[in-house]
């Protein structure tokens, strides 16, 4: 079905519904489902899934030397201990991270980014790009700038107002 035809149902059932509105949220929410679904293929294609991502992101967003503990980055991704371990153990057997111990603290545990981890995170940032600049194609950059601030605006107001719609948001970014 089409958007437009699901906004002619939602009206017939919901006479009051701003038909704009409803479009334009309909087009996001099925924007966006339909963009994660191309990243997905995009990480699969390089043999890490989206939590691998995410991991890695973290990292970058750390900044060099790409370090981090554990309990960061579970608390970065929303993530139990537990499921933060399973991951680790995971992406370290992949030679994606290093899990050592901290020399000036033999207790902690340091998670640092491998060279292939960082060749995968920026091979898929250019996979990404080439990607979203193909969705973006038809819009000038003087579009791209009010689009980029009527979504921000938009994002704030859900932020504001919901600010339990927050969760994991963190690592979306």
């Amino acid at each position: 079905m089409d958007i437009g035809e699901q906004v002619a149902a939602y009206q017939r059932e919901f006479p009051t519904v701003d038909p704009q509105v409803e479009t334009i949220v309909s087009t996001l929410s099925r924007l966006a489902r339909r963009m994660s679904v191309a990243y997905g293929r995009q990480l699969t294609d390089l043999g890490i899934g989206s939590a691998d991502w995410e991991v890695l992101k973290a990292l970058i967003v750390a900044g060099s030397p790409y370090r981090l503990g554990p309990g960061e980055l579970a608390k970065r991704l929303g993530l139990t201990p537990a499921a933060m371990t399973h991951r680790i153990d995971r992406m370290a057997a992949a030679d994606l991270v290093t899990r050592s111990r901290d020399e000036s603290n033999r207790v902690r545990v340091i998670i640092e980014l491998t060279e292939l981890g960082r060749e995968k995170w920026l091979e898929s940032m250019r996979m990404a790009a080439v990607f979203e600049e193909d969705v973006l194609q038809d819009a000038s950059t003087e579009e791209r700038a009010v689009l980029a601030g009527q979504l921000g605006r938009m994002l704030r107001r859900v932020e504001q107002h919901q600010p339990d719609a927050l969760g994991r948001c963190d690592d979306l970014d």
